[in-house]
């Protein structure tokens, strides 16, 4: 696997790489959820590439920032197992050399569900996607409908730019005990994981999202929404300040 730390050296490879080029975005912490989207990626295309960047923008708390997760040797170890060819690992000045002074807003579905609780959130995940779009140059890029609305505004960005890149969403991979797999999971005390299972069986259960958000509250959750949109219920929440989302087909709950 060929690792590149230069997006210069990147874009010079990338000009003499011929056939499709699969690209997933992470921001490390890697999961059986993000390996299923390199997987994907593998099967769909001639080569596969990986980004590891923790992007500051997308964060408006700044302890979450300080806390995210951070693994990348391991991460490297991972891929290169998987058969991924290659991994981009920028930093922030590469990124943003105009220190975040452009970026990209959506203006309406950005400012619903975890855009009401997140100011500038989706501005900071839409000017990183279209960034890194932009150097990659892949023919497809996969996302985990986990985050169901940060996947939407992904693909609406892209057809609103003309970007000729396809945008594929694959569905959520879970826990055996139905918990969305999540890189924020391993955060969770062993005690708070267990109780962090019941998200997704309160979600799909409810007859309703008031429902739901009752359930979750009798449990311990801080609810910040369950709504039904898009033909699925989707749901944040926190525990011990750990921010879970998730969200279920409606065709799928009992």
């Amino acid at each position: 696997m060929n690792k590149f730390d230069s997006l210069s050296d990147w874009q010079n490879f990338r000009s003499r790489l011929k056939g499709s080029l699969g690209f997933v975005p992470t921001m490390g912490a890697l999961h059986d959820g993000h390996l299923s989207l390199i997987k994907q990626s593998l099967s769909d295309n001639k080569y596969t590439l990986a980004s590891i960047y923790i992007n500051p923008t997308q964060f408006n708390d700044t302890n979450d920032l300080k806390n995210y997760p951070q693994q990348m040797d391991k991460d490297i170890k991972i891929l290169q197992e998987i058969g991924c060819d290659f991994v981009l690992t920028p930093t922030y000045e590469q990124i943003y050399p105009d220190n975040f002074n452009y970026k990209v807003s959506e203006q309406n579905l950005s400012k619903l569900f975890c855009g009401r609780s997140r100011p500038g959130h989706f501005d900071g995940v839409l000017t990183i996607v279209l960034k890194l779009l932009n150097i990659v140059q892949p023919t497809k890029v996969y996302f985990g409908k986990k985050d169901f609305q940060q996947y939407l505004l992904v693909k609406n960005m892209v057809e609103a730019f003309f970007i000729p890149t396809q945008v594929i969403g694959c569905e959520n991979i879970r826990e055996t005990d139905g918990l969305a797999m999540s890189s924020r999971n391993f955060k969770l005390c062993p005690e708070k994981r267990k109780t962090a299972s019941l998200f997704y069986k309160i979600l799909k259960d409810s007859k309703n999202p008031e429902e739901a958000i009752a359930q979750l509250k009798k449990e311990n959750f801080k609810v910040d929404y369950v709504e039904d949109c898009w033909g699925r219920r989707l749901g944040a929440v926190y525990l011990d300040n750990v921010r879970l989302i998730d969200n279920i087909k409606l065709g799928e709950l009992i």
